[in-house]
């Protein structure tokens, strides 16, 4: 299955918002959003209000990501802005995840719960029928520009390995570090999505456009060598 990428858009240029998601729009599979909300992790990032506005100017999927403590007072308003992918973390809804992914698929978006870390892939077993994605986090939550953690891409292997056991259809994500110096190691695991930011995208070029060519020239040349 050839790589996919998702432009984290915590990590873009905000004052040249239109201008970057339009020179993307033709090659991004997914736009990842991120919304924290100071609690479960200590930062603030975009909101409901940022999708409504990416709406406007794209169709590419938008994948929200909601790093909150309280993801069901939040999924409503994803919907309504048009968010087409809702993932939250399941330990932030243990007594009501099977409600919260049925309330997703009823309102006709997908639905995906993100690991931490040294969250493991067993967790999902129950409701792993249900998932159209699994992301893994590869550094711990919160902030762009950590040290990716090897030890993820074993639980990459696991999901894959799961979802060929059982028929599930889940794609596999991988989210942080994800750049020039894993890019190798994290394609090895097989994972479907690569959630691609600063260090990934958007650092390589001032124009984003000629930043998503490096980005796939550098993606071919060191997987190549693998």
């Amino acid at each position: 299955m050839q790589a996919k990428f998702s432009p984290s858009l915590m990590c873009m240029d905000l004052t040249r918002f239109r201008e970057q998601v339009e020179a993307m729009n033709s090659t991004a599979a997914f736009y990842h959003v991120d919304i924290m909300d100071g609690s479960y992790v200590k930062n603030i990032t975009l909101s409901p209000f940022f999708i409504e506005n990416l709406r406007k100017i794209t169709d590419v999927p938008i994948d929200v990501h909601l790093m909150v403590n309280h993801p069901e007072d939040i999924i409503p308003m994803c919907i309504e802005a048009g968010a087409d992918i809702i993932s939250f973390h399941p330990e932030t809804a243990n007594n009501k995840i099977f409600r919260l992914l049925t309330q997703i698929k009823d309102a006709g978006r997908r639905c995906g719960v993100v690991l931490n870390p040294a969250t493991p892939a067993e967790t999902i077993r129950e409701y792993a029928h249900l998932l159209d994605k699994v992301t893994v986090m590869s550094v711990d939550p919160g902030f762009a520009g950590q040290t990716f953690i090897p030890q993820t891409l074993n639980k990459i292997r696991q999901l894959i390995a799961m979802r060929e056991e059982h028929g599930y259809h889940y794609l596999t994500e991988i989210d942080g570090s994800c750049n020039a110096r894993t890019f190798r190691q994290i394609a090895a695991s097989g994972v479907d999505v690569f959630i691609v930011g600063t260090s990934g995208l958007f650092n390589l070029d001032d124009d984003v456009a000629q930043a998503w060519q490096k980005m796939e020239s550098i993606f071919a040349e060191e997987t190549a060598a693998a």
